[in-house]
C-alpha cells in the first residue's frame, strides 16, 4: 500500500509590532503584583485593573479581590491595600477610601492622568470642558469625576459634535479619552473646531502613544491580509478600536477574540494570510496560543511588521519603589 501524506496549507502571520502590553498596563500590573508581594494577600482593587481576563484571573490567583466598590470590601479588611485600576477614578473615590481610613495605591495610567490635570486646568481658567469619549467607560467616568456633577460634557460622536450647544458664553475647551480611535477623534475635533474655530485643544495629543501606535500597524497591515485578528477583551476600549480600524483599511474579516479557545475556525477558510495584533491589555501569552493554535492547523511562517519603536515606562508609586530597587541592584 502506499501511504499518502496530507500536508498543511500555507499560510503567513503577519504580527502587528507594536502590540500588546503598553506601559501603563505593564505599571498597573506590577502595582498589583508587588503590593501583594511587601503587604501579603488580600490586596483589593478596585475594578478590574485592567480589561483582560486573562490577566485578572491571573491576579486573583496570586492574592488579588477584585471589587466594583470600596463598600464591598469586609469591613475588618479596611487595614488591606486598595488597588485603583489603570483607567483612573473619580476623585469621589480616593476620598471615600480616606473617610474609610482605608490605605490605597493608584495605577491609574499617568496619561490617563494627564488628562485629569488637563481638565482641572480647564476649569480653573473658567472654561467649558468638552470630553470625546465612550459614555459608561471607566476612564470617562473617571475623568467627568475629577470636576463637579455637570461641569464637563461628554461628546460620543460627530452628531453630538454638529449638536452641542454651549451652556454659556465661556470659552470652550476640549480633552479626550486616551483609548479612542484616532480617525474617529479627528472627525469630531474637525466638526468642534469648524464650529468653534476658538476652542482650546490638549497641548499634546490626549490619545496616547500606544492606541497610535498600535492602530497605525493595524492599518499598515490589514490592506495585505485575508483576516485580522485582535487579542483583547470585549471590555477593552483601544481593543475594539483596533478592530474597527482594521476592518475600516479593508480587512473582509476582522474579529476580537480573547485567547484560541474563542477561534471560530469558519471565519478562517481558505485564506493564506492572517494579521496578528493585540490591544494594550491583552499579555503576548495569548498572540503566543493563537499562533500555535494556527500552527495546528495550517503550515505557518510568521513575519513581525514593525511600525515603531516604544521605550517608554513609569515609575512605581513611592510605596513600592524599594520592592524593585534590590533587584535592579542584583541585575545591575
Amino acid at each position: 500500500m502506499t501511504e499518502t501524506t496530507h500536508s498543511l496549507p500555507p499560510l503567513t502571520i503577519h504580527l502587528c509590532a507594536p502590540r500588546g502590553f503598553c506601559a501603563g498596563v505593564d505599571r498597573a500590573i506590577q502595582i498589583v503584583e508587588l503590593a501583594i508581594e511587601k503587604y501579603g494577600s488580600p490586596v483589593y482593587v478596585r475594578h478590574e485593573i485592567v480589561h483582560n481576563k486573562f490577566v485578572v484571573d491571573g491576579l486573583k490567583a496570586k492574592g488579588a479581590v477584585f471589587v466594583e466598590e470600596l463598600s464591598e470590601i469586609p469591613t475588618d479588611h479596611t487595614d488591606r491595600p486598595v488597588i485603583f485600576s489603570a483607567h483612573g477614578v473619580p476623585k469621589s473615590v480616593p476620598a471615600d477610601a480616606e473617610t474609610r481610613r482605608m490605605f490605597y495605591l493608584d495605577a491609574t495610567c499617568p496619561l490617563v492622568s494627564k488628562v485629569h490635570k488637563e481638565a482641572e486646568i480647564h476649569f480653573r481658567r473658567g472654561r467649558e470642558i468638552l470630553l470625546i469619549g465612550h459614555a459608561g467607560h471607566p476612564e470617562v467616568i473617571g475623568t467627568m469625576g475629577q470636576l463637579p456633577e455637570g461641569t464637563v460634557t461628554l461628546i460620543e460622536t460627530e452628531e453630538d459634535a454638529r449638536s452641542f450647544s454651549p451652556k454659556s458664553d465661556k470659552p470652550l475647551a476640549y480633552i479626550t479619552q486616551t483609548t479612542l480611535s484616532v480617525d474617529d477623534t479627528a472627525g469630531i475635533v474637525a466638526v468642534l473646531q469648524g464650529r468653534f474655530p476658538e476652542i482650546a485643544a490638549p497641548h499634546k495629543e490626549d490619545i496616547c502613544y500606544a492606541t497610535t501606535n498600535r492602530q497605525e500597524a493595524v492599518k499598515h497591515v490589514a490592506p495585505q491580509v485575508d483576516a485580522m485578528i485582535v487579542v483583547g477583551a470585549p471590555n477593552s476600549s483601544n481593543s475594539q478600536r483596533l478592530r474597527e480600524v482594521a476592518e475600516r483599511a479593508g480587512c473582509r474579516t476582522a474579529v476580537l477574540i480573547q485567547r484560541a479557545d474563542d477561534i471560530k475556525w469558519t471565519d478562517f477558510t481558505g485564506i493564506r494570510s492572517l494579521g496578528l495584533t493585540a490591544g494594550a491589555s491583552a499579555p503576548e501569552t495569548l498572540v503566543e496560543e493563537i499562533i500555535a493554535a494556527f500552527a495546528g492547523r495550517y503550515d505557518v511562517s510568521v513575519e513581525t511588521v514593525r511600525t515603531a519603536e516604544e521605550t517608554i515606562s513609569f515609575n512605581l508609586p513611592r510605596e513600592l519603589r524599594d520592592m524593585i530597587a534590590p533587584a535592579q541592584a542584583a541585575n545591575g
